[in-house]
């Protein structure tokens, strides 16, 4: 097989699917849409023609999300998921050049710069994972290329102070893309938008997270009309498919449903922390995203146990994340039967 060795090198996106059980391993909303809206879905599904490609650059969909943010329609940019977007940054501004990252970060980032080829640099968070902005400054001025930060965080769940973003893009002139990824920026009530109005800076959104469309994969960059012309470049033709941008533009016409729903996570979410806070031997991170980090004696052990108790989590590895899992908030039962297992795992865990 001629298959790069860069290529051979790597290790696949980490992802064990569990067929049953609690499912908190995702960021997903743990509820799906309302059959009223199913119904409407499947109406304008019913009214698309199959046996036509669709609309080279999403138009009307990439209309309606500039009418939501009040933003000019050639700076935005539709994709089949914030993933392919990051691809496509890199691809744009990563490749022959450089790719900063925080470090715990969203994997895609390192795995999209170390596939693609381009020098990936890995800076350490400081302590409590704050954006460690020094440092990253520091790499900037050895280069150009792309940073990435998610803000909320991914997998910490903080969130970045505006001051620290403005000091990274006060620092990209026209040698650096920044990408400020807010997957999760419903749920913490958050919106960096308006740093997007730099010519170097990307905001990266998706509907996967408080939209409720995992399942449908589409992802939207918001950024200036100059730079989303290049990066449009290395976006597939007819990439987002009549029935992703159907369901798209249904939940768009219900935004008051969409807020609301990550009002409810948010509640959820604090719900969860306060209860997190007093079993013994765990220690949780706060949050303003729709999961929550959490430390433990024997984070590995851990795992498996919830596993075989049938409550699906996430694991998280090494560094600064070593004995930490991530669990996605779900709805109030589903909450209440992670914490009872939980419990019991601590409890198992601790005597050995």
């Amino acid at each position: 097989m001629s298959i790069r060795a860069r290529i051979r090198e790597l290790a696949p996106y980490d992802f064990a699917p569990h067929a049953e059980g609690v499912k908190l391993d995702q960021n997903e909303l743990p509820e799906d849409i309302p059959e009223s809206l199913r119904e409407e879905l499947v109406e304008r599904v019913g009214s698309v023609a199959l046996n036509r490609y669709p609309d080279l650059t999403a138009s009307e969909l990439r209309t309606r999300l500039a009418e939501l943010h009040g933003w000019p329609v050639d700076g935005v940019i539709v994709t089949p998921g914030s993933n392919v977007l990051i691809q496509c940054l890199v691809i744009a501004a990563g490749i022959e050049q450089r790719v900063i990252v925080p470090s715990p970060s969203f994997g895609v980032y390192r795995l999209q710069a170390r596939m693609l080829g381009a020098e990936l640099n890995e800076v350490p968070m400081s302590a409590g994972f704050g954006l460690p902005v020094r440092s990253m400054l520091r790499e900037m001025e050895r280069g150009r290329g792309v940073v990435f930060i998610a803000n909320p965080a991914a997998p910490t769940g903080n969130l970045h102070p505006r001051s620290e973003l403005e000091a990274l893009i006060a620092a990209a002139d026209d040698r650096w893309t920044i990408v400020i990824d807010e997957a999760y920026h419903q749920f913490a009530g958050s919106d960096f938008l308006e740093l997007a109005q730099n010519p170097s800076v990307v905001s990266l959104r998706t509907l996967s997270k408080a939209f409720g469309l995992a399942g449908a994969r589409v992802g939207y960059a918001l950024t200036s009309p100059e730079l989303a012309e290049e990066l449009r470049k290395t976006v597939n033709p007819f990439a987002v498919s009549v029935l992703q941008q159907a369901a798209a533009l249904t939940m768009l016409d219900h935004q008051d449903l969409v807020l609301a729903r990550a009002r409810e996570v948010a509640v959820e979410r604090d719900w969860l922390f306060d209860r997190l806070l007093e079993l013994p031997d765990v220690s949780p991170f706060p949050s303003v995203a729709n999961f929550i980090l959490l430390r433990l004696t024997d984070g590995p052990r851990a795992h498996r146990e919830l596993l075989r108790r049938g409550v699906i989590v996430r694991r998280q590895d090494g560094g600064m994340l070593t004995n930490c899992l991530r669990v996605s908030v779900g709805t109030r039962a589903e909450n209440r039967r992670f914490l009872d297992e939980l419990r019991q795992v601590v409890a198992e865990v601790g005597n050995g």
